[in-house]
Formats: structure tokens, sequence, C-alpha cells
């Protein structure tokens, strides 16, 4: 069982090895930061979404911007459409399951904002529909998938694709990814200039 657990833990330090030496996914997750810190400046929000594991990806991204990542500063602005079960349930049951983002992000989403789809595979149909949404409000966009992309590396503004096919490694990296996108812009906004 040991030499199980150490194979496990190698597979996640490989698949961050290989961020880690990708100079394109490095450049994007700091385009990505710059973006949502110019947004910050301006007054918008960053909005967070995802289905299962990468809904607590959404949920646990979002609280550290509104509450605090790495030391006390102001609250900054951020939402999870992961978290209001009365309207997920209200459209999921009313219009269906695909659109559950899309409507949420209509009703709250504003030009300006940051909206983050996150899906291991790339193809989550509710992703897609609100990445369509955003495009029509100016809402820039951020893909963060595995695989190969799948269809939201290819509509987003900004695509962090992980170089993996296993969802526990995709999964992993997504949040050490968003971890370095919420510390650079509490860094950024709150006098520690990285």
């Amino acid at each position: 069982m040991i030499d199980y657990i150490k194979e496990q833990v190698k597979l996640s330090f490989e698949t961050k090895q290989k961020i880690y030496e990708n100079e394109d996914i490095l450049k994007t997750i700091s385009k990505v930061a710059k973006e949502c810190i110019k947004a910050y400046e301006r007054g918008n929000k960053t909005i967070f979404a995802g289905n299962g594991g990468s809904a607590a990806d959404a949920q646990h991204l979002a609280a550290e911007l509104v509450g605090r990542y790495g030391f006390d500063r102001p609250s900054i602005p951020s939402l999870a459409l992961t978290t209001d079960t009365s309207a997920l349930t209200a459209i999921g049951n009313d219009y269906g399951y695909d659109i559950i983002f899309s409507r949420q992000l209509f009703g709250m989403g504003v030009k300006g904002d940051i909206f983050f789809g996150i899906s291991t595979s790339g193809n989550s149909q509710n992703i897609v529909n609100a990445f369509d949404v955003a495009k029509d409000k100016g809402i820039t966009t951020v893909a963060l998938a595995g695989k190969d992309g799948g269809k939201m590396a290819k509509m987003a503004d900004y695509s962090i694709v992980v170089p993996s096919d296993s969802t526990p490694r995709i999964q992993e990296s997504h949040i050490l990814i968003g971890h370095i996108i919420c510390d650079l812009i509490e860094k950024e906004l709150f006098g520690e200039v990285v």
C-alpha cells in the first residue's frame, strides 16, 4: 500500500513538473492574474463555476478572494455560481441543467468581469453555454481544463490546460493554479508587488 501511495504522490508532482516547465502555461497564468487585477482596479469582479469537484474548486477560489488568501486585507469581490441551491435547482428544473450557470451569469455578470469556467474535460455544456453569455456581455473568459482542453479551450479568451488525462491530477493542478492567481491578485492589489 505504501508503494501505491508513493506512486500517487509521484504522479501528482510529475503533472506539476510539466506545468513548471511549460512557458506557455506559465505566461497564461500571469496574463490571467493581470487581467483580474485590471478588472478589480476598474470595479469589476471574478466569477467561478464548475461541476462536481470543479464546483468545490470554484467555491474554494471565490472564498480565497472574498475572505483572505495569505494575509489580512479588504475583501475582494468574487462569486461562485455553484453555491445557491435555490437558483441551481429552480433553473435546472425550469430550464434544464445546461443553463444553470449561463442564466446566473446573465443576471449577475457585467461587462469587464472575469468568468472562470472549470472543467477537467473542457466539455461541460453548462460552462460552454456560460462562455456564450460571457462573450455577448463583454465578460472575459478563462478556461481551466485538462486533457486536450475540449470546447472550452477554443472558446475562452484565456485557456489554461493541465497536461494530463487524469481527473485527480487535473483537479490538483487547477487548485494550484487558482491559488497562484489568488496570491498574485492579493499581493498586487494590496502593496506586495510581485
